[in-house]
């Protein structure tokens, strides 16, 4: 089992905006494809973090939800086009986590 940590900074007056556009649209795509998301936070010290985290069995678990959801025709016409307006994709970092023999979340 792997996690992603994700962590996104949102761009200036877009906070509301990127929430809903994950809630409703981004999540619930890759959950529909089989993605399991564990959480989705916000961070009231830094007003720009949004941090999500997402679970897989295996690498090539990861690697084949990751063509099914960003190779889809969907995810290039109705979510990759309209990130960026939201969040700085240059500063996007991806934590790749195993989670210890007594981690509670596995």
């Amino acid at each position: 089992m792997l996690f992603e940590l994700r962590q996104y900074r949102i761009r200036p007056g877009q906070r509301e905006k990127w929430i809903k556009f994950m809630e409703e649209k981004i999540i619930p795509f890759q959950v529909s494809k089989g993605m399991v998301v564990v959480g989705s936070f916000t961070c009231p010290d830094e007003e720009d973090l949004y941090v999500w985290i997402r679970r897989f069995d295996s690498e090539e678990e990861r690697k084949r939800l990751y063509k099914d959801v960003y190779e889809s025709d969907y995810w290039k016409t109705e979510i990759a086009p309209y990130t960026p307006q939201m969040i700085d994709r240059e500063q996007i970092k991806v934590t790749r986590l195993e989670p210890t023999p007594k981690s509670v979340i596995h």
